[in-house]
């Protein structure tokens, strides 16, 4: 496991996730991932497992269909860094351009059909 530390892009949200080496991306073609364009991690991670150490008070949620998942966004810079996911309720994926060390344009990209569920 690696601890991996991500934040928004002007800095009010800070984060870390614990997680196996990130080595691909998700994107989804849900109406709302289309839209936002971000590479996720692969990996679903529990409420332990990803830790806000800063700007909670910065975030926002956006909600839409279902209600069940919940997208976080920074209410500073508008980025969005992870959200709480439809198919397994709590639990996180994260935009891999939000954490250090990893370059999202050379990760494999897998392909998740979300305009589906």
């Amino acid at each position: 496991m690696k601890t991996y530390h991500g934040s928004c892009h002007c800095g009010a949200i800070k984060f870390r996730v614990v997680s196996p080496e990130i080595t691909s991306g998700v994107r989804c073609n849900c109406s709302i991932c289309q839209r936002k364009g971000a590479l996720m991690t692969p990996h679903i991670y529990s409420p332990e497992e990803l830790v806000i150490e800063s700007g909670a008070e910065q975030l926002s949620v956006y909600q839409f269909g279902s209600g069940v998942a919940k997208h976080y966004f920074c209410e500073v810079c508008g980025i969005y860094p992870f959200h709480q996911t439809l198919r397994k309720a709590g639990y996180y994926r994260v935009n891999v351009g939000c954490l250090e060390g990893l370059e999202p344009l050379e990760l494999t990209v897998e392909v998740f059909d979300g305009r589906s569920l």
